[in-house]
């Protein structure tokens, strides 16, 4: 089930496609609404806040508050901190915020997991997803779903920025030739060099030297890491 979630945020075209995704994914996973915000740091302490989610519309306006988000714990943390946070109540009546979380509550945001990756260049991706049903007692099975949705998260934060940051904002992307896509998209299907080398009409040291280029382009060890950030930054599908 999850390696295809993964694999369908990466292909989104659209802001739209991209949304549903990420709602798909997380209703899959047992949560009711889900944030992915995409921030662009743009100096003197401010920052562009890009919000896909699907926050119940009579909340979208407590949500969108910029007052509220800096004193919210689970934001706050998140603009820190890369450890994602499991909140509940108690995480907001610890700090004297208990009327925060009520008011939360009622629209179903009771409990949940929050986490952010800071990127270079003053980027940062959150992703939190909220129920209202308590999160598994069982440590394990709750170290999964975290482990779960941080995954997703990495593959998620790729094509938001894609999708949401302006073409200026975005990060560069390799350029690699036509050649060396075509070689990657053929390993991407499980062929070896080769049998890639038969497809495409060339020798299997050509093959081999075509990936090792796109390798080192996009900065991986291997043949299997570069096929998954090329699909990231959506140079093959």
């Amino acid at each position: 089930m999850l390696p295809g979630g993964y694999t369908s945020v990466l292909k989104a075209s659209s802001r739209e496609e991209f949304r549903d995704e990420v709602v798909r994914f997380t209703r899959r996973l047992g949560f009711e609404t889900v944030s992915a915000i995409a921030v662009v740091d743009q100096g003197l302490g401010k920052s562009n806040f890009i919000h896909v989610d699907n926050t119940p519309a009579e909340f979208s306006e407590s949500y969108y508050d910029p007052v509220m988000q800096r004193s919210d714990p689970v934001m706050q943390h998140c603009r820190r901190q890369s450890v994602p946070i499991i909140w509940n109540q108690e995480t907001y009546v610890e700090r004297g915020l208990g009327e925060l979380w009520e008011e939360m509550a009622q629209f179903g945001y009771h409990t949940g997991i929050a986490m952010a990756l800071h990127l270079p260049d003053g980027k940062h991706f959150l992703f939190g997803v909220d129920r209202e049903d308590a999160l598994p007692s069982d440590g394990e099975e709750l170290q999964r779903l975290v482990a779960d949705l941080q995954l997703f998260a990495v593959h998620a934060q790729d094509a938001a920025l894609r999708l949401l940051l302006p073409l200026a904002q975005q990060p560069e992307r390799p350029n690699l030739t036509p050649r060396e896509l075509d070689t990657l998209r053929w390993t991407m299907d499980g062929k070896t060099a080769w049998e890639v080398g038969a497809v495409l009409g060339i020798s299997e040291r050509t093959v081999v030297f075509h990936v090792t280029n796109a390798m080192h382009k996009l900065g991986c060890i291997n043949k299997q890491q570069a096929v998954l950030k090329a699909l990231r930054l959506g140079l093959i599908d």
